[in-house]
């Protein structure tokens, strides 16, 4: 075989290879795709998160104010109590010696105010003896026996006094001794008890903490949600909003709720600025438990029958706002300004600019799109994956 056969049958191949790559690279450009949603009208509700926890709105701490050795504990955590439920015993030998001591100085006190009432009434009636006809008592004498009437009344006086602070004193002890049978402050549940049999209850001080007081009983019919709202939210929040309320610890159980109150001050923590928020539940699910973790979201704003596009469709230029419009007939993108109103997470109203049953482009897809490489010293950047370009 010549040398020039052999060339023209290289430059054949050449060709043909050539014309290979051209067709294939050519059937490659795939058209660009559009997802789209079409616009429709319906409501935009905006809301405000919190988080914080469940707690008891009224909360009795269920600690005496006498000391001495606990005796016959009579309930446990998670008993259902009425006012008046005795709880617990107290022993306390120096309650009954102040009760005899008080006793025995009422009856003392008694004595004597009728001791003086005797007193007035012989002084009465030696006085008038004296008075009669033919009695032989001198002026001096009735004079004495007149003064005798005021010196036992004013003894009357003074005795009725002292039984009145007697009586006193024995009422007080007797409310003590009382007291010596502990009972439930409030209808509710045991929430907590921090005392046993033989425990001495002047090592148990309280203080300010209520969390060490003996028992602690609450009314779970009561409870509450409280959650912090950032500072930038808490002027969106007003006394009466609706709050859909969702557990950590339940999973699937949302509740509905209301604002009732909201701190005048905030707290500071960590350089955050938060107010605490209280929820009350329109309906309390038995699964709920004080101090179980809560998220709250606070609706602000409900708006119906608004045009709403998904915020994925929304793009932005400078101080304008846009969406594209896939045409219908074209099947291309046309921009169109736009004026929004209230927003969520998912979607936005339009005010102006669209119209419902117009498709707004959520993601362009173009196949075509070439992998680039961020020039060096560029300061990082991302690399546009093959496929998953597009625009805005």
């Amino acid at each position: 075989m010549s040398k020039k056969t052999i060339l023209i049958g290289v430059g054949i191949v050449l060709v043909a290879g050539g014309y290979y790559w051209y067709n294939k690279s050519s059937s490659s450009n795939v058209a660009v795709q559009y997802k789209t949603a079409v616009v429709e009208k319906g409501s935009i509700i905006t809301s405000i998160s919190g988080s914080g926890n469940v707690t008891v709105d009224q909360l009795a701490t269920v600690d005496p104010t006498i000391t001495g050795t606990v005796s016959n504990v009579a309930v446990k955590v998670g008993d259902a109590v009425k006012k008046g439920t005795t709880l617990f015993t107290i022993i306390n030998n120096d309650l009954s010696v102040s009760n005899a001591k008080s006793t025995a100085s009422l009856q003392q006190s008694s004595n004597s105010v009728d001791s003086a009432d005797l007193q007035i009434k012989q002084a009465k009636a030696d006085y008038r003896a004296a008075k009669k006809s033919g009695s032989g008592a001198t002026a001096d004498q009735k004079r004495i026996l007149e003064d005798k009437i005021e010196i036992a009344e004013n003894g009357l006086i003074a005795t009725q006094k002292s039984y009145t602070a007697s009586r006193a004193d024995y009422n007080n002890q007797l409310a003590n001794g009382a007291k010596r049978t502990v009972t439930a402050p409030i209808d509710g549940t045991v929430s907590a008890i921090n005392i046993k049999n033989g425990d001495d209850l002047s090592r148990l001080s309280s203080g300010n903490n209520a969390n060490n007081a003996p028992m602690i009983i609450g009314d779970l019919n009561t409870l509450k949600a409280q959650v912090a709202v950032n500072e930038v939210d808490i002027a969106n929040v007003a006394i009466g909003q609706k709050v859909m309320i969702t557990y950590s610890a339940i999973e699937g159980l949302t509740a509905s709720g209301k604002v009732e109150k909201m701190d005048a001050l905030g707290t500071l923590t960590q350089g955050v600025v938060s107010y605490g928020v209280t929820i009350g539940f329109d309906a309390i699910d038995p699964r709920i438990r004080p101090q179980m973790s809560v998220s709250a979201k606070i609706i602000t704003q409900v708006k119906q029958d608004v045009i709403t596009v998904p915020n994925s469709a929304l793009k932005t230029q400078g101080n304008s706002t846009y969406v594209e419009v896939l045409n219908s007939k074209t099947q291309l993108p046309e921009r169109r300004t736009i004026e929004i109103g209230a927003a969520n997470n998912t979607d936005t109203e339009i005010v102006s600019g669209v119209a419902v049953g117009d498709a707004v482009i959520t993601q362009t897809i173009d196949p075509n799109a070439k992998a680039t490489t961020p020039a060096a010293g560029n300061g990082g950047g991302g690399m546009k994956l093959p496929g998953l370009g597009g625009r805005g």
